[in-house]
């Protein structure tokens, strides 16, 4: 977890506005993982006999999971490429078309030691995809991440041209000419 987040049990009653560590189920109620916890939420809880629960509290300055990873997927993708709504701090990008995976190993490589929270994950370098394939995923690992590692996470993706693209397959005319 990033220093600058405090995770930890709490007392039930100290939790509001605090982020859900584990999903809870509370008879006909489902709280999942991630989930902000309001005032009725610690209502239902203190009313199912739960006196401390584990969250984790943002600090100024962290960017939750799923806006990190949408901004560095979209920074990422290039040409041929689209990304889907992230969900649990994941943003997966996938080929418009038939081609090959382009990228730069080494500017990848820069990107994922930028910090331990983000991960970006290819296929390998030139990899024959098809439309709809998936080619790429965006994991931020604990709840947030700080907003200088995602901003230097999207600058060395947008750096020279979007990290990813796809070089699509194009029907070329030919001929045979036999003598």
């Amino acid at each position: 977890v990033e220093a600058g987040m405090q995770f930890g049990e709490v007392p039930v009653g100290t939790a509001e506005g605090a982020l859900l560590v584990h999903s809870l189920r509370l008879g006909k109620i489902a709280l999942k993982k991630g989930r902000i916890l309001s005032a009725a939420d610690i209502a239902d809880i203190a009313a199912a006999g739960i006196d401390e629960i584990t969250v984790v509290r943002l600090e100024p300055g962290d960017v939750r999971e799923d806006p990190a990873a949408s901004r560095i997927a979209a920074a990422a993708a290039g040409i041929g490429i689209a990304t889907a709504p992230a969900f649990t701090g994941r943003a997966n990008l996938h080929a418009q078309t038939k081609g090959l995976l382009v990228f730069d190993r080494d500017r990848l490589d820069r990107l994922n030691l930028v910090d331990e929270a983000v991960t970006l994950g290819t296929l390998p370098p030139y990899a024959v995809v098809e439309p709809k394939q998936m080619v790429a995923t965006v994991k931020i690992i604990p709840f947030a991440v700080p907003e200088d590692a995602v901003a230097r996470c999207t600058e060395i993706a947008e750096a020279g041209g979007r990290l990813l693209r796809i070089a699509s397959f194009r029907p070329l005319a030919v001929g045979m000419i036999q003598t």
